[in-house]
């Protein structure tokens, strides 16, 4: 795990003289993002010198349109994922109002001082500076100055399309579950503080752990899924909904309910990690109690055998 500094009165610029840095957001962490740092440690082994993610405490749209903001993982899982990728360490940039409205060259002397990276790498399309009127045209000008080598790339494409976070969220809402995965490279997931629940699951026969997750994460479609659910670092099959239970839409709110097969004990409180693995159904109404039971019951079987 690379360590991890964050940018304050204490920071040491001088991490970045002769760098190779990977800069971004990251959210998700996908398949593009790690092609960007996989990259960025190529040149590190190359020219002798340290790997670098230089990233935000925060996503910006946190502080610009907070209201519509959906995000793929929260900042600490993002800067956590980022610091597990094999570079040498993470250097996160608090992100302010202040900060961001930096011109761009105010944006750059601020965030590396006199300190300059042999390479920094970025997307192509990378703007920064107040109302992003930075461009990579102004960051080669920096770097010529400076003896940056500015290596921007074009996004990492799978099956005709670039890798983004966008997509990735697009394939989410839609219930894409298996192509989003093979983008991010992982199985999607979330986490949330157990929660008590309506008590339909049990006395159905369904106990299941009901997961408060942020508006702001609530990015995966609504449907039925079978996933994989972690507790104290033991992993179990899992039964997912995700969205209003159709048939108590008149009592329910949107929320994660997981029915954790053969488990035992009471989870009340705590915060556990669900990963979701295939999409199973939709989300519907049943004509019966008898038809939703031996609708579930047939969910739980197919996790079981095929998880």
């Amino acid at each position: 795990m690379a360590a991890i500094y964050t940018v304050d009165e204490s920071f040491d610029p001088g991490i970045f003289e002769g760098a190779s840095c990977a800069f971004g957001v990251f959210d998700g962490v996908h398949v593009g993002h790690r092609f960007l740092i996989s990259a960025t440690k190529d040149t590190a082994s190359n020219s002798g010198g340290a790997s670098l993610v230089l990233t935000f405490d925060i996503d910006p749209d946190e502080v610009f349109r907070p209201d519509s903001l959906k995000k793929l993982m929260t900042n600490e899982q993002r800067i956590a994922m980022l610091a597990s990728t094999g570079v040498d360490a993470v250097v996160v940039l608090p992100f302010t109002s202040r900060f961001a409205s930096s011109s761009p060259t105010a944006f750059l002397a601020r965030t590396f001082g006199d300190r300059y990276p042999a390479y920094l790498h970025v997307g192509y399309d990378f703007r920064f500076g107040s109302h992003a009127s930075g461009t990579v045209a102004d960051l080669q000008a920096w770097g010529q100055a400076a003896g940056t080598q500015i290596v921007a790339h074009e996004l990492k494409s799978e099956d005709g399309a670039p890798v983004s976070a966008t997509r990735i969220r697009g394939l989410l809402a839609a219930g894409a579950i298996e192509d989003a995965n093979r983008l991010l490279d992982r199985l999607y997931f979330v986490t949330g503080e157990v929660q008590s629940g309506r008590g339909e699951g049990a006395d159905m026969g369904f106990r299941t752990a009901n997961l408060l997750v942020p508006e702001s994460l609530r990015v995966l479609g609504e449907g039925v899924y079978a996933a994989y659910a972690w507790v104290d670092g033991c992993r179990y099959k899992a039964a997912v909904n995700v969205g209003v239970a159709a048939t108590f839409a008149d009592v329910a709110t949107a929320t994660v309910e997981a029915h954790l097969l053969d488990f035992e004990g009471d989870i009340y409180g705590r915060t556990i990690k669900v990963e979701f693995a295939n999409w199973l159904r939709e989300n519907r109404p049943f004509d019966s109690m008898e038809e939703l039971i031996a609708t579930v019951k047939g969910n739980i079987a197919w996790v079981r055998e095929n998880l």
